[in-house]
């Protein structure tokens, strides 16, 4: 069916920019779903992904792929370990008295719907309006039902989302699980901090909290790494110009100083196998952060999900 005169597509939020990354990682999913002995199933990537036409090129048989391919190989390879590493943080939350998690910069994650979550489970999703219609719109064609409550908020993450999210029935005086995947990326410094202390206003002590960073600034010549030339060449997507530039602040350390214990990890720790570092390795500053809001008696807490087992390359703090 042809779209009125004057009506956007369907895929308009996330036809160019951040928005079109998400189809980045959504297709790296599909890949990974089609792989024997894949590290995450994302039944609904590849419908993402086919929604869009400008998608229409990308491979959909990982068998296609060449391993050493920078872009949908090991960058793929990249997106199913973190989503791997992800899912099993939010479930190991939600295995205990955490029944609200909320997906800060949802994208196209379909974690509401693939998890298998505990009774009572709320998942909120906050994102840009456009990438949520993008996102329901396919999954209404699907007839997707989510396996937990599902409520999604249209909201700019540089702005005040806090009242937004409230609105849609959160509730601060019960821990929360936050995932904040592929986000902190795009957001400038000051934006970064502002979303860690507006969510920790909002996390009853238990609460947990993922998240990925770029540890520091790249040199000019892992700038210069074919991950990042075949992305803008290939893809149209220039992932160099969509990061926030300048110095990142140290989340960790403003979150620690809030009383939550912090791991800081390198996506190497958690998968020799799966990823090795290389020369000008544009994955090498990048760091898995997971955190648990500390009781105020508790002066030994647990490790985080997901983090703490000693390992060179892994940072407790608190």
């Amino acid at each position: 069916m042809t779209a009125p005169a004057g009506a956007s597509r369907p895929d308009a939020g996330v036809g160019s920019g951040v928005g079109r990354t998400a189809l980045l990682v959504a297709n790296a999913r599909a890949l990974e779903a089609r792989r024997s002995g894949a590290l995450a199933v994302d039944p609904f990537a590849e419908h993402f992904v086919r929604a869009s036409p400008g998608c229409a090129d990308w491979p959909d048989d990982p068998a296609s792929v060449d391993p050493d391919d920078p872009l949908w190989g090991r960058l793929a390879r990249y997106f199913a370990l973190r989503t791997k590493v992800l899912d099993e943080h939010l479930l190991t939350a939600t295995g205990s008295d955490t029944r609200q998690v909320v997906l800060l910069g949802a994208g196209l994650d379909s974690r509401a719907h693939r998890l298998p979550w505990p009774p009572g489970t709320t998942v909120w999703e906050l994102d840009r309006p456009g990438v949520l219609d993008f996102k329901q719109h396919v999954l209404d064609g699907l007839g997707a039902a989510p396996s937990a409550r599902r409520r999604t908020v249209p909201v700019d993450l540089r702005e005040d989302w806090t009242a937004a999210l409230t609105a849609a029935g959160l509730d601060g005086s019960r821990p929360v699980a936050w995932l904040a995947e592929g986000l902190f990326l795009y957001l400038p410094a000051a934006a970064e901090l502002a979303v860690a202390t507006a969510l920790d206003r909002l996390s009853a002590p238990g609460s947990t909290l993922a998240y990925e960073v770029k540890a520091a600034p790249e040199s000019p010549a892992v700038r210069a790494a074919p991950v990042y030339a075949a992305a803008r060449r290939r893809l149209g997507i220039d992932l160099l110009a969509l990061f926030a530039p300048g110095p990142r602040p140290d989340t960790a350390a403003a979150l620690t100083a809030l009383g939550w214990r912090t791991t800081v990890r390198t996506p190497f720790d958690h998968s020799p196998g799966t990823l090795r570092p290389e020369p000008r390795d544009a994955l090498a500053a990048n760091r898995w952060v997971t955190c648990v809001k500390r009781r105020p008696a508790d002066r030994s807490p647990a490790a985080p999900p997901g983090g703490g087992d000693g390992r060179v390359g892994v940072r407790e703090r608190g």
